[in-house]
């Protein structure tokens, strides 16, 4: 769910249930009839969606909503998934949704990406669907500006439901690309989940359906029985359209009701059952080992059934839920900034799990050798909860982080994006969650949320947290498997915890205020508009730069970015990673009189977070917050300059737990490729290789300190842009108290160029690593380059139109690959520069073949031009995906802050679109000649290992 389906789907049903059961029912107050007291925990739909059914049993849901403005965003749901496949059909499900892009009525073969992409619309970004166990999802995202386009979304909606021509030829060329993705998904995760699925799901119908499906299956089953999955289970009573958008509802309804209601279910329609994973009433436990997994992992999972979303009960105990589960998280996080933490990784929620189920699970990454001391530990804290339960105070934290959520998510309610909308109604539809609206929920929220207790929150780990229906599942390094413990020997563990003298939970609270004297401010002392672009430049007392771009994109939220020129670019390699890691270990400790514990305690029930950075070649601030908290991360923004904390023991835990998660990192296959790549790109600069213990040997906590107090020493040539709801008279005034009081020695500094830029010439590396016959290929173009906007353009056409003739060719035509992309990146500094990659993957006897037909891709456009077609499609895409973007505050604190950085014209933005004219055939021609021309090209392979 998105963030306003999760707020809303964890509160909405706040009551006052409690408070009114303290009345005794006497002779003058009769008591209500179940029927009343069912209405009265029944929660109504939100009005502003409506919902119809047609004839034939075919759903609709349907709203006005204009976030973005032009756009309308429909999504078939199908109550159809692998769950339902017979023993032939084992991923023919996932099969089907494939099959639905490849030919239908009134699209036939690849026709319907090909129509939509010249809309603006992104196969795969845009356009995609998904197949679970017991659903399959159409998404399909479409201007609404354009009543033809709206009209052909509908029938390709149409299409899907029942008009997909599984063209016996078709289906045969998309079996490659749905076993290429079964390939992808191959290694030491795939091979462990299949020994331990079938104990985690309890042996149920579940265990044999995953959606990828089986190699036999995908390769041999017949057209027809593809053809009979879908006549018996794409059929109108077990599916919904959800169209969300800047549309008229009722033109949309009437044009849904001429489209949809000729749908037909079949004669004798199976039934649709629900199936379920049983609770055995028993412990279960496993362990499972890969000599390419590179940590030892437990996950005890308690099961228990699901608790739904349907009436004000329900909303009300998931309320209560997501308070448990905040408090529980914070003790772990605590736990983790120990100067020696027991674990990796390791954390505790109570949660939906599958099938009708819900699971509280206990998870925890052990540092090598350490398993049984992390398991312990990790078991100690859920016990102490259960045990104990929470304090007063930390109850009052997640109420009050909880009601700010709710808070922001209504104040935002009419800029609610349209994906939002339909993804609760998909839910609404598959689970019947109930959606009565943001209005709604938040009033309960504020009458209710009081009501909870601390007895009901403590309550939950002593329901959930039980020893029966415990399945535990330890996976390990192979080269451990011998030093793993047995089931015996876990449930001494854990009953030796369960007789410790555990104590009681100590919340250490200050109560200092964030800044116990506000600094002297400085003043504006200078001030230029550009009103093009909507944006303020103000000049303060201390030579910092700050530009204002005021917005009501949102309601509450402003974003804002500071940066100095300089970064690790002014230190040795020596230096280099005390440099690189300053600002994540300072931070890590705290700021100013509040340590690693204490800040996030006094941050809570606010909306902020400010994070300082210090990157190649600058230094800096990146922020978020709601207006009405602007000032509290105005002054952590002056902390970090002035205050920052060396804390000793927070950088033992933070050095301990990256040792021990670098301690197997050289098993991972992907981490090779990576680190390898990487490493001849950079020509092995030690700034460029992967992460070794042997680096984080280097970094030294005072050295790391003497260089973030340098780079944030001066403040005189920082520009800080701010983003978002705010009016500029008011803003001034802590503008000038804390970003005016910051100091400034009125040095100046400039990045220094390092040199290091990848290596010229033909190279091909291969790399050797993993056991599953799959390989991956990255192909990598660079060179000097002539920044500018025109040739900006020119390598991002480049870029997309190679990318459309890629998934045509190796996808759609060869079945080779199941995902082709190619990229391009350029730098105005520290040096001009370019560089285009192509990335796949694929069986290693093809690599030969698919990079040969990539050559030919590029060789087909340096000799005669990319086809206009396909620069119309990247134009649409650009031009459709700028509308929305440009309304947006990331989009313009992005755009402003790297006109800032790189010393152009703000204002060149609007231009943007009207530039992209001046892409063309002949243009492309010419940038693929000149930026593909093989002189400097490296052909990067990861194959298996050999035998």
């Amino acid at each position: 769910m998105k963030k306003h389906l999760l707020i809303f789907g964890l509160s909405a049903g706040l009551f006052l249930q409690p408070v009114l059961a303290q009345k005794k029912a006497t002779s003058k107050t009769p008591t209500k009839s179940a029927a009343a007291t069912k209405a009265d925990n029944a929660v109504p739909l939100d009005p502003a969606v409506k919902v119809g059914k047609l004839p034939n049993g075919f759903t609709y849901y349907i709203r006005r909503n204009v976030e973005p403005k032009n756009r309308v965003t429909i999504y078939l749901a199908n109550k159809a998934g692998s769950i339902l496949e017979n023993d032939n059909q084992r991923g023919l499900a996932h099969l089907m949704e494939h099959m639905s892009f490849n030919g239908t009525k009134n699209f036939p073969k690849n026709e319907l990406v090909n129509y939509l992409q010249k809309t603006g619309v992104r196969f795969g970004a845009d356009l995609n669907a998904y197949t679970s166990f017991d659903e399959t999802v159409y998404q399909l995202p479409i201007p609404s500006d354009d009543p033809t386009i709206v009209k052909n979304g509908l029938q390709i909606m149409r299409d899907w439901a029942q008009d997909a021509t599984l063209d016996p030829a078709e289906i045969d060329k998309e079996r490659g690309v749905v076993l290429e993705e079964k390939r992808l998904g191959k290694g030491a995760q795939q091979r462990m989940q299949d020994q331990y699925l079938p104990m985690l799901f309890n042996n149920s119908r579940y265990s044999n359906r995953l959606p990828i499906g089986t190699e036999d299956v995908l390769k041999n089953a017949s057209a027809q029985t593809i053809k009979d999955f879908y006549k018996d289970w794409y059929r109108p009573n077990l599916q919904a359209l959800i169209v969300v958008g800047d549309i008229n509802v009722d033109e949309m309804e009437q044009m849904i009701k001429a489209k949809f209601s000729d749908l037909k279910n079949p004669v004798n329609a199976k039934p649709r059952t629900q199936y379920d994973i049983p609770l055995m009433g028993k412990n279960q436990f496993i362990t499972v080992t890969d000599k390419e997994f590179p940590v030892t992992v437990a996950q005890i999972l308690i099961k228990h059934k699901e608790q739904p979303l349907l009436t004000k009960t329900d909303l009300r105990n998931s309320v209560i839920r997501s308070l448990y589960n905040q408090m529980i998280a914070a003790r772990f996080s605590e736990l983790s900034k120990q100067a020696n933490p027991p674990f990796l990784q390791a954390g505790s929620n109570i949660s939906g799990f599958l099938a009708g189920l819900d699971a509280a699970t206990t998870f925890i990454a052990a540092k090598p050798g350490e398993f049984e001391k992390g398991l312990k530990t990790t078991f100690t804290e859920v016990e102490r909860v259960k045990r104990f339960g929470f304090t007063t105070t930390e109850l009052e934290r997640a109420k009050s982080s909880f009601l700010t959520r709710q808070e922001s998510a209504f104040k935002e309610k009419d800029k609610t994006s349209s994906d939002s909308f339909v993804q609760e109604y998909v839910q609404l539809f598959l689970k019947g969650s109930v959606s009565p609206g943001i209005e709604y929920e938040y009033n309960l929220y504020k009458e209710a949320l009081p009501t909870i207790t601390l007895a009901e929150v403590n309550s939950l780990a002593k329901t959930y947290i039980t020893d029966t229906n415990r399945d535990v599942i330890i996976m390990a390094p192979e080269k451990d498997k011998a030093t793993l413990p047995t089931e015996a020997t876990v449930n001494e563990w854990i009953n030796s915890v369960l007789k410790d003298n555990i104590k009681p939970y100590v919340d250490e609270v200050s109560n200092k205020p964030l800044l116990a004297n506000k600094p002297v401010g400085g003043k504006v002392v200078s001030e230029n508009k550009i009103p093009e672009i909507g944006v303020t430049e103000l000049t303060l007392s201390n030579g910092v730069k700050v530009i204002l771009k005021p917005t009501d994109f949102k309601n509450d939220e402003i974003t804002f970015y500071g940066f100095s020129p300089g970064g690790t670019s002014l230190y040795s390699d020596a230096d280099y990673q005390s440099a690189a890691n300053a600002a994540s270990i300072i931070s890590r400790g705290g700021v100013g009189e509040f340590n690693s514990l204490q800040l996030p305690k006094y941050l809570t029930g606010k909306r902020v977070s400010v994070s300082p950075m210090i990157t190649e070649r600058t230094e800096g601030i990146s922020a978020f917050t709601s207006p009405k908290d602007l000032e509290t991360a105005l002054q952590l923004t002056y902390l970090y300059f002035t205050a920052p904390r060396k804390d000793p023991e927070i950088f033992k835990g933070i050095m301990s737990q990256q040792k021990g998660n670098l301690a197997n990192r050289d098993s991972d296959p992907n981490s090779v490729f990576s680190d390898t790549t990487s490493a001849v790109l950079g020509q092995n600069n030690v700034r460029r290789t992967g992460p070794t213990v042997e680096k984080l040997n280097q970094i030294n906590l005072d050295r790391a300190y003497e260089i973030y107090k340098e780079r944030f020493a001066d403040a005189s040539d920082f520009t800080f842009t701010f983003v978002g709801s705010f009016d500029i008279a008011k803003i001034k005034p802590l503008l000038e108290q804390y970003l005016g009081s910051l100091p400034s020695t009125k040095r100046k500094e400039s990045a220094v160029d390092l040199g290091i830029r990848p290596p010229a010439g033909v190279i091909a590396k291969n790399v050797y690593k993993g056991q599953e016959p799959k390989a991956s290929v990255r192909l990598f173009f660079s060179g000097d380059y002539t920044y500018n906007q025109a040739n900006n353009n020119q390598l991002d056409a480049l870029a997309e139109v190679l990318t459309i003739k890629l998934i045509e060719r190796l996808r759609e035509d060869e079945g080779g690959v199941y995902g082709v992309g190619a990229s391009a990146s350029y730098s105005k500094l520290p040096a001009n520069r370019y560089s285009l990659s192509i990335s796949f993957g694929c069986a290693p006897e093809n690599v030969d073949k698919l990079v040969a037909s990539t050559l030919d891709e590029i060789s087909k456009i340096k000799n005669n031009g990319a086809q206009a077609v396909d620069i119309q499609k990247f134009v649409a895409e650009e031009t459709r995906g700028t509308e929305t973007q440009i309304k947006t505050n990331q989009f313009w604190l992005g755009s402003i802050v790297g006109a800032y950085q790189n010393g152009e014209d703000p204002k060149e933005v609007l231009t943007y679109v009207d530039s992209l004219k001046l892409v063309t055939p002949e243009s492309l021609k010419q940038a693929a000649n000149t930026y593909l021309s093989g002189k400097n090209y490296i052909k990067f392979v990861l194959l298996p290992e050999k035998k």
